[in-house]
């Protein structure tokens, strides 16, 4: 199990931006939190995720002076069929994640983002012949444990955290599949959904039910959705074209992780039998980041 990434100065970058994507997306579950608390709903929060997310996806494509790879790309229906199934991987984490949020189920949400790595771990090995060791195995094993005693606890199987981690896993397969640099591939993204998601605002604010206009506070914030949105996605699609799965997979462990004490802060429910399935899959985590850590040091003192 080696935690490969880009050699050099690429690898510390790839590294840096994998961390600050996992970073901003630890503490989003506030910001929707926010909104949800001015009366916003989830749909109309990710319809202006989508409409907003184009201005900064394609500012960003005219920084990296992408444009002629931007042309190229539209010229490749296979590399728009991938981006297509990208789009609707992330549409559907997006919808998931931010309903989870407002229900109040953030705790269950940061589960599929534990799950997510090992899962990224198990499908590495599957399709792109990284190295599982015992280490791993174990780790899998362990999560597995860990979602049978959260489905006991919940009464039925954690959809939110088995949906957000499926989602997310085939995003990232689907988009190590794409021959395009990160900035042009969102811009693509945001593209397909930009249209539908400003239908929707559209006829929101025709019907009344709309809150863009509702005041500066909540303008401001639902243009925030832009950025928030572009940033950690564009970091962590930069970071997925350099980094293994596996080495993808280890990072992750800190989104999850500020979300759920996000979740603890916001007061949801945690249970003796949520702690226990907690357990196995932190468990899980220890054993990944120590095999992780042995791998790396056999990488170091290989001559």
């Amino acid at each position: 199990m080696s935690p490969a990434v880009a050699p050099g100065g690429e690898g510390r970058a790839a590294l840096t931006a994998g961390l600050a994507c996992y970073g901003l997306w630890g503490f989003l579950p506030l910001y929707f939190h926010l909104l949800g608390t001015m009366g916003v709903g989830p749909a109309e929060m990710i319809a202006h995720r989508c409409v907003w997310s184009v201005f900064w996806a394609a500012l960003l494509v005219w920084l990296a002076r992408q444009g002629p790879e931007m042309r190229r790309v539209l010229t490749e229906p296979r590399t728009l069929g991938i981006l297509a199934l990208s789009t609707l991987a992330i549409l559907i984490n997006w919808s998931i994640y931010v309903w989870a949020v407002a229900a109040h189920r953030v705790i269950e949400a940061s589960l599929g983002y534990y799950i997510n790595p090992l899962l990224n771990m198990a499908v590495g090995a599957a399709l792109f012949r990284d190295r599982l060791g015992l280490a791993g195995k174990i780790a899998i094993g362990l999560a597995v444990v860990g979602v049978a005693v959260q489905t006991l606890a919940l009464g039925h199987l954690p959809l939110i955290s088995l949906g957000l981690a499926v989602s997310f896993c085939a995003y990232g397969v689907l988009r190590k599949q794409v021959r395009a640099e990160a900035q042009t591939g969102l811009l693509i993204e945001c593209l397909y959904m930009a249209l539908p998601g400003l239908a929707y605002v559209l006829w929101l604010q025709q019907q009344g039910g709309g809150h863009f206009l509702a005041g500066p506070s909540h303008t401001l914030l639902l243009l925030v959705a832009g950025p928030a949105t572009v940033v950690p996605m564009v970091l962590f699609a930069w970071a997925a074209r350099r980094l293994s799965l596996t080495a993808l997979g280890f990072l992750q462990f800190t989104a999850p992780t500020l979300q759920f004490f996000v979740g603890l802060w916001l007061g949801e429910s945690f249970t003796p039998m949520r702690a226990l399935s907690f357990g196995f899959i932190w468990a899980g985590v220890a054993v990944f980041a120590y095999g992780a850590w042995r791998a790396s040091r056999r990488l170091r003192t290989t001559p």
